[in-house]
């Protein structure tokens, strides 16, 4: 048995572009001889009423003028030997039929004619399929994005009222009070999760780069071109201050920079703002996996940031692999993860121009590092001086 296509307004979402394809089709057909008129309808149905088949080309042109759909023209309901009805259908799915007449004068249908014009219906039928296909997920797109939209709004509201509660509660505050530390850490966090609903709310817009081909979640929102030059030391200051906290609730001795190189202190492109994910991955990972009271650490080399701890040196077998998708090392057992964080930093870096590597014993970067451990080397292409005028 074969269904109708049960559309809603269908002929409303067809593109120019398939039309387009529709009439050349047709007009293709000119010199074929013998052929008088093609016709290509599409089953529709509106306001809930019953489907019918409504033209949306024809050749030879009949200018403004359209035809009626075939159910309301009764001289197309009685068979004819010079028209020929070829269905465009998908499975049992009618989508719609595409009409050929010839001539009175004509005595039949020619062999290679008829072959033509049922290829041609099949190559209809399959743009047919994609189009309204296409016009399915655009719908889909457009109620997603009106969801997301509403979903932003919702949540910036609740999210300047945080902010203003800690600003507020901050003044309160003694200068030398304890507290004040964990007031700036909300305000970073609360900055933070305001990036990523502003990350969000881009989703879906006609104005969004194209960014490297990225097939796994992140940590941070990535950063869109327009925004300003950055520096290394914006991009680490919050991760630093977020692993302090961090090391503090474990209990575990962090070690952090104590002084920033001249390097991390100029202004590199927006690109380099992944940098910031690479590091966010490498300290979850550290807090995640080294053991319970081993002592974890960000250091700063030349053009090149190191994120270590002294944990157990990861097996021998396993230290490629584990930059693998997918791949996680013995030591993560049976704590949640994905294998993907390491993966992403790699290519991520090598997509910069610098690499990511992993050295078993931090000392052999630093001599004050522990000589048991594990230390993940990010290296950086070094900032390109500005092109001068000749």
């Amino acid at each position: 048995m074969v269904s109708v296509s049960r559309g809603t307004s269908l002929a409303m979402k067809l593109s120019n572009r398939f039309l387009n394809l529709v009439k050349q089709q047709l007009s293709s057909f000119e010199a074929e001889a013998p052929l008088e008129k093609l016709v290509v309808y599409i089953a529709q149905a509106r306001d809930g009423r019953a489907p019918s088949l409504e033209a949306v080309s024809q050749w030879p042109a009949n200018g403004n003028k359209s035809l009626p759909p075939v159910e309301a023209d009764p001289e197309l309901r009685a068979p004819s030997p010079d028209r020929r009805w070829y269905p465009l259908q998908e499975g049992t799915i009618l989508l719609g039929v595409l009409r050929a007449e010839k001539p009175l004068s004509s005595p039949s249908w020619p062999t290679r004619l008829d072959r033509r014009l049922l290829a041609t219906a099949s190559a209809i039928t399959d743009c047919l399929s994609l189009e309204l296909e296409r016009a399915r997920l655009l719908d889909e797109l457009a109620e997603q994005r009106e969801q997301i939209s509403l979903m932003v709004h919702q949540l910036r509201n609740p999210l300047a009222a945080l902010r203003t509660y800690a600003q507020l509660l901050m003044k309160r505050l003694e200068p030398d009070s304890r507290h004040r530390t964990l007031i700036k850490g909300l305000l970073s966090e609360q900055a933070q999760l305001d990036r990523y609903i502003s990350s969000l709310d881009q989703i879906g817009q006609d104005n969004l780069p194209i960014q490297p081909s990225i097939k796994a979640p992140l940590l941070l929102p990535p950063l869109l071109p327009q925004a300003t030059d950055l520096t290394i030391k914006s991009l680490l200051t919050p991760l630093i201050e977020r692993a302090i906290a961090t090391s503090a609730l474990q209990k575990r001795p962090w070690h952090g920079p104590s002084q920033w190189p001249a390097w991390t202190e100029e202004l590199r492109p927006s690109g380099d703002g992944v940098v910031a994910e690479i590091v966010a991955n490498l300290l979850e990972n550290a807090f995640r996996y080294s053991p319970a009271g081993r002592p974890i650490g960000l250091c700063l080399q030349q053009n090149g940031v190191c994120v270590w701890d002294g944990g157990e040196p990861i097996n021998k077998q396993e230290r490629e692999r584990i930059f693998s998708r997918g791949i996680r090392g013995q030591s993560s057992g049976d704590r949640p993860g994905s294998g993907l964080g390491l993966a992403l930093g790699r290519q991520l870096a090598e997509d910069l121009g610098g690499s990511l590597q992993l050295i078993t014993s931090p000392a052999n970067l630093d001599p004050a590092l522990p000589s048991e451990g594990n230390a993940f080397l990010l290296s950086l292409p070094a900032v390109r001086p500005p092109a001068t005028e000749a």
